[in-house]
């Protein structure tokens, strides 16, 4: 009885199955599936296209570009000193960007209210004043303290140096614009750490590891996959906010191409050098940030790119060998 309803199950699984089968389009044949014509993706395309292409033509063919004024001064040495000025203040603001800023969000997540307070503190000042106030601060930071000295309470001073030889141009284009993203790398840190699961940490704790393992062995690699991102595209706008130190007088990259075009006349050929130069250094700059996203993100590539497509490929040569079999 029970081989007999067993046949007879498999027999109306097999029915069911064919008749499923015979009722579903063929692929081969008139009734085969057409894909949904996208007319308006292909228009929109289109249009984009051709005022794309018209803008570049217009560009290309301008007797008032004077090309040939452009590339006469793409390699000026004033242009390559500008450039690379803008590089230096570049690196050296977002490091220290990146020392502050992490300075300033272990502050903010630790356990101490005091250390919070200071840290939230700094945080709104420094992203509620704008940057140019801060930049002209320090550089006439002189005028509130003219001299830096190191002293012992009610004793002797143990050094003293004038404030305008310690902080010159260049120091206060580092101080005003690394402090002022600093303020916003805290919260970039701090938004990393947070989003990493609770529960990872609660289980490095149970098993005794220390605060300092815990973040640099669990905490921060699986962070650094959010932090990133974020920390590639200040950079890429550091090096392009690095114009504003015309304020102080620093010769930065656009500031060497103003004093060239205020001799000759040329703005928009002398414009176009500039914009040449910083579209190579953000083209520089995007490719290491996505080299930095891909070597941070392999565990995660590697779960949903790679795992999934062989999951669902062994499933469906399973299925397949069961069918063979009559199974």
């Amino acid at each position: 009885m029970q081989a007999a309803s067993k046949g007879r199950v498999h027999l109306m699984h097999g029915s069911d199955t064919a008749t499923l089968a015979a009722s579903l389009p063929r692929l081969d044949g008139s009734e085969s599936v057409v894909p949904v014509r996208h007319i308006g993706r292909w228009v929109s395309a289109a249009l984009v296209v051709f005022l794309g292409g018209g803008y570049l033509y217009l560009l290309a063919t301008s007797r008032n570009m004077r090309w040939d004024v452009t590339y006469a001064y793409l390699f000026h040495p004033a242009v390559m000193n500008g450039l690379w000025l803008t590089i230096q203040l570049t690196v050296a603001s977002m490091a220290l960007a990146i020392v502050t800023g992490g300075v300033l969000g272990s502050m903010r997540l630790s356990q101490n209210p005091v250390l919070q307070w200071v840290s939230g503190a700094t945080v709104w000042f420094l992203r509620g004043t704008p940057l140019l106030v801060q930049l002209l601060f320090w550089y006439f930071l002189a005028s509130l303290f003219p001299m830096i000295s190191l002293s012992v309470p009610f004793g002797p001073t143990l050094f003293a140096v004038d404030t305008n030889s310690l902080i010159d141009q260049f120091g206060a284009a580092i101080l005003g614009l690394g402090l002022n993203e600093g303020a916003y790398m805290a919260e970039i840190y701090r938004a990393g750490i947070l989003s990493v699961d609770g529960g990872q940490t609660e289980a490095a704790q149970s098993v005794g590891m220390s605060r300092g393992r815990l973040m640099r062995r669990i905490i921060i690699p699986q962070a650094m996959r959010f932090i990133i991102p974020p920390t590639g595209n200040a950079t890429i706008s550091m090096l392009k906010t690095t114009s504003v130190v015309l304020i102080i007088g620093l010769p930065d990259l656009l500031t060497s191409v103003q004093l060239i075009y205020a001799r000759n006349f040329q703005q928009i050929p002398l414009l176009a050098v500039a914009c040449f130069w910083y579209l190579v250094c953000t083209t520089a700059l995007t490719i290491l940030q996505i080299q930095l996203e891909r070597h941070y993100a392999r565990g995660t590539k590697d779960a949903n790119g790679l795992r999934l497509p062989r999951l669902i490929w062994l499933l469906l040569k399973s299925g397949r060998a069961s069918k063979e079999n009559g199974l």
